[in-house]
């Protein structure tokens, strides 16, 4: 069975997970958030990607979104290249970056684990992408999104956690441009 994307349908809202190979909790340095937040917010601006909701968490990211232009499947391959290798670069480069070798090792091991032509393996290949077929459905992820910072003890409230979308949905704004989710029409 494909661990490929499965995107059917660019007029479908999606919810999907980038899941760091190990689940290394790399996200734990600013530096490497700014990576993320920066290849967003040009896939939004130069490739048609509508964000509804997200979430950085240490190892991993959720992400609601859909599309305006490019196919979904192909902005998201290329989210995940570019930070794949923008983080590379910023792992090797970072000069207080305790866990270098460690960091670096592991993600050669994951490359050869899942048998790519990459020596270096960030994201683990799958994304799980799930059609958000309906308001109801969508607003529990976005929930389930929100709340993952709380769950995991690092805020009391959603809208705390600064690397996320619930500040937009409570008033406030957030680190990225979103579409708000009661608009939802797709």
């Amino acid at each position: 069975m494909s661990k490929k994307y499965k995107f059917t349908d660019n007029d479908k809202i999606y919810f999907v997970t980038f899941t760091v190979a190990g689940w290394i909790d790399l996200f734990i340095r600013e530096e490497y958030r700014e990576i993320l937040l920066e290849s967003i917010k040009y896939c939004q601006k130069n490739k048609g990607l509508e964000l509804y909701g997200w979430c950085i968490m240490t190892s991993h990211l959720h992400l609601i979104v859909g599309t305006s232009g490019n196919p979904l499947s192909n902005i998201m391959r290329d989210l995940k290249r570019h930070t794949s290798e923008k983080l590379h670069q910023a792992i090797e480069k970072h000069p207080s970056e305790s866990r270098r070798e460690w960091l670096l090792t592991a993600m050669e091991q994951a490359a050869q684990k899942v048998n790519t032509t990459s020596k270096f393996q960030l994201w683990q290949p799958e994304s799980h992408p799930v059609i958000l077929i309906n308001n109801e459905i969508a607003h529990q992820k976005l929930e389930y999104i929100h709340y993952n910072p709380v769950a995991a003890g690092f805020v009391i409230k959603p809208e705390d956690w600064k690397y996320s979308s619930a500040v937009d949905y409570y008033g406030g704004k957030g680190l990225l441009e979103i579409i708000d989710l009661p608009t939802l029409t797709k």
